[in-house]
């Protein structure tokens, strides 16, 4: 560390040289996040709310007060009126407290002791960490030929330590919808917690839904649902860190609260205790700057992209792995490696990424992507085949 104090030029001087090294989203190049650009507005309001601390919220009634209402506003497109829940660090700490409900009130209510939680091959990596920091054990189901979660390995695998089912509306790798409609009914009739980790799709579904798309349900209008893990930071156009997880019921934040006694609020429930009030006023403003519509319009956007691009692959000889039910496209060509054309591709100032079930390329198609990037990368897709003396 300096010994003496840098003056604020100096400082922003160093970390410019740094800046200039990351990717930006606005360059059309960033295809493999599922992050985006953050609005101006959530920017401005994230700034302005630096300081408030949510884990201390009698201090900050006022943040306290939009964090609640955002959660109510998120429950609303997902057919629940009165949610309990938060906004947090993202879709991981979302899951954690989700399997730390479902854990500790099968504990309580049935005496669960060796808690197993089953999941689809698809499920994000974060429930490996919920597996290893809550003391679960994770029973992977396979997938069926659309790459979602079997239903009837699902039944096949419920046991007496069953304290969990996770479905997945949105899959990280393909952006598939599992049957969550199925998982709801399993849950209902076996009386076991039902979480859906709906981090991408949370924010497009249900608008899609709304203007024609039928794609299918997974939300609180089931009855088997018990909580939805929801990242407004990804489609919802909120900075990072700005996760959310919803509750159907109280009882399930209940299972979690540990006193807090020296703060305003005498229980926690969230992981982390000192909680950053500015991605939930953020949320909040960014949502109300949306609306309704404004998520229509962008969801609606990013998939007629997707559906360009995935035709446009098919076009010029690459091979879907499915038919894209979000906004991702996986694609492989018969002559070239994955890993291969990923490497060339980001040789080529391409930031794409690989999905590892099934093996393929994976173009994540968010809002900063338009149609003159699409059109620019299959440009560059043709060189490659050319360069390498495919058709």
């Amino acid at each position: 560390m300096n010994k003496e104090p840098l003056e604020e030029k100096e400082i922003l001087k160093n970390l410019a040289k740094y800046k200039i090294k990351d990717s930006d989203y606005s360059h059309g190049r960033i295809l493999g996040s599922m992050c985006t650009k953050a609005d101006p507005l959530a920017k401005k309001v994230f700034h302005d709310f630096l300081d408030a601390n949510l884990g201390d919220p009698g201090l900050f009634k006022g943040t306290q007060f939009l964090e609640e209402e955002v959660i109510r506003d998120i429950g609303s497109f997902l057919s629940l009126n009165n949610p309990y829940g938060n906004i947090v660090t993202g879709g991981t700490e979302a899951n954690l407290m989700a399997m730390r409900a479902a854990r500790n009130l099968a504990k309580n209510e049935k005496n669960i002791i060796n808690s197993e939680v089953i999941i689809p091959k698809s499920a994000h990596f974060s429930f490996k960490k919920a597996e290893d920091m809550l003391n679960l054990k994770l029973i992977e189901i396979d997938l069926d030929e659309n790459y979602k979660v079997n239903i009837d390995s699902v039944e096949e695998n419920l046991s007496q330590n069953t304290v969990a089912i996770v479905g997945v509306a949105g899959t990280t790798e393909l952006g598939m919808i599992d049957p969550i409609e199925d998982l709801s009914k399993i849950a209902i009739d076996n009386e076991v917690y039902l979480h859906v980790d709906a981090a991408f799709g949370g924010f497009s579904i249900p608008f899609l839904n709304d203007i024609g798309y039928k794609l299918p349900n997974f939300d609180f209008s089931l009855e088997g649902v018990s909580s939805i893990t929801v990242d407004p930071h990804k489609m919802g156009l909120a900075p990072i860190p700005s996760g959310g997880i919803l509750f159907r019921e109280k009882k399930y934040l209940d299972v979690m609260a540990v006193e807090s006694p020296y703060l305003t609020s005498k229980e926690q429930c969230t992981i982390v205790g000192t909680r950053l009030g500015a991605p939930a006023v953020a949320t909040w403003a960014i949502m109300k700057h949306m609306g309704r519509k404004g998520y229509c319009e962008l969801a609606d956007e990013c998939m007629i992209n997707t559906r360009f691009l995935a035709d446009a692959l098919k076009k010029e000889g690459f091979e879907l792995v499915t038919s894209p039910e979000l906004n991702i496209v996986a694609f492989n060509h018969p002559k070239i490696a994955t890993d291969d054309l990923a490497q060339i591709l980001e040789d080529n100032g391409w930031m794409v990424s690989s999905s590892s079930y099934p093996k393929a390329i994976r173009i994540v198609l968010m809002g900063h992507i338009n149609h003159s990037h699409l059109i620019e990368f299959l440009a560059t897709l043709r060189e490659i085949k050319n360069s390498l003396n495919i058709n």
